[in-house]
């Protein structure tokens, strides 16, 4: 059986779930991605050729997918170049375009809204939860034992080897490849402060860097636990695989809360028994668009998404409301 531990929840749900598109040619490799879950082509010279695309303005990006498939380009803000380009790149790999070679993908047999069928139809997911004290706790304690292991010092060397001529040239982009990754640009200030700064002045920059780290680190475990209710527990369709919570937030307790019930769990898949704990329970959103397209007159602003545009339309409500 399988096993399949920690990565990125991208992989785990293109693992899990086929929602990736293959844009194989002749004489290329695979390259897959479908833009929803992050993937990138791999085709040639694809990759290069989407990080050009990437430094042209979101408008002219957009003029460019409203050409080739309109359909894609009135589901993405204007603002997204990098899904925008991933849709270009895409119809340059196959010459169909991304919003056809998606609605196949999705029409496939246990296929939905986010994309084609399961894979694997005997699996289960378990999902390790803490709650967000003990979480925050453990954070901070890992980004301290990385400063006591020699992060800044790994730091400054890499940015002196790899990233200070970029930023002399004027070429630095902390948006793509190893330098968009946490912990690194969030001590831009302190690695690029002139030596003869004052003492003080340094060392404050470093302590704005190791917290600026720290609520990094913390906004994306959030963003990872958002993306298991979003994608895991939410997904529409039916070929969903069961998802088991397990308390993590005192490890002391491990083989009580985690070891023992998930052990119980897989012998009963096993063994084909309905296990004793219950998987959570899928919510529905109703029947929310999440690419829809909305103009708002009143901010002059295009909004991608149902929810979005509630959310902004009671923000107005509210805002006249309070004027009368």
């Amino acid at each position: 059986m399988p096993i399949i531990v920690g990565g990125t929840n991208y992989y785990i749900e293109s693992l899990l779930w086929k929602v990736l598109i293959d844009t194989k040619q002749e004489g290329g490799s695979d390259g897959e991605g479908d833009g929803e879950g992050g993937g990138e082509g791999r085709r040639g010279d694809s990759p290069s050729r989407k990080a050009e695309l990437e430094k042209l303005d979101g408008q002219e990006l957009h003029r460019r997918l409203t050409e080739v498939d309109p359909e894609m380009a009135a589901m993405l803000h204007p603002h997204d170049k990098r899904k925008m380009a991933r849709s270009l790149q895409v119809f340059q790999d196959t010459g169909i375009p991304h919003s056809k070679l998606l609605k196949e993908q999705r029409k496939q047999a246990g296929g939905g809204g986010l994309g084609g069928p399961l894979r694997f139809h005997n699996s289960c997911i378990f999902w390790l939860y803490a709650d967000l004290e003990a979480l925050d706790e453990r954070l901070e304690k890992r980004v301290d034992e990385m400063l006591s292991a020699g992060l800044i010092e790994e730091l400054r060397d890499f940015h002196n080897r790899f990233n200070e001529q970029k930023i002399q040239n004027d070429s630095q982009d902390y948006q793509h490849g190893i330098f968009q990754s946490i912990g690194f640009k969030e001590f831009h200030e302190y690695l690029t402060v002139d030596c003869s700064a004052p003492e003080d002045s340094r060392e404050k920059l470093l302590r704005k860097g190791v917290e600026a780290l720290k609520q990094a680190t913390k906004r994306y475990a959030r963003k990872q636990n958002k993306w298991i209710r979003n994608r895991f527990l939410n997904r529409p369709g039916l070929n969903v695989p069961p998802v088991y919570r397990l308390d993590v937030s005192d490890v002391s307790h491990w083989d009580e809360t985690v070891l023992n019930p998930a052990m119980q769990i897989l012998l009963s898949l096993i063994k084909g028994e309905p296990p004793t704990a219950q998987p959570l329970r899928m919510t529905s959103e109703g029947n929310r668009n999440k690419r829809s397209r909305h103009t708002c007159d009143l901010c002059d602003k295009v909004i991608i998404g149902d929810m979005e545009w509630t959310v902004d339309a009671r923000i107005y409500m509210d805002y006249a409301s309070n004027l009368f």
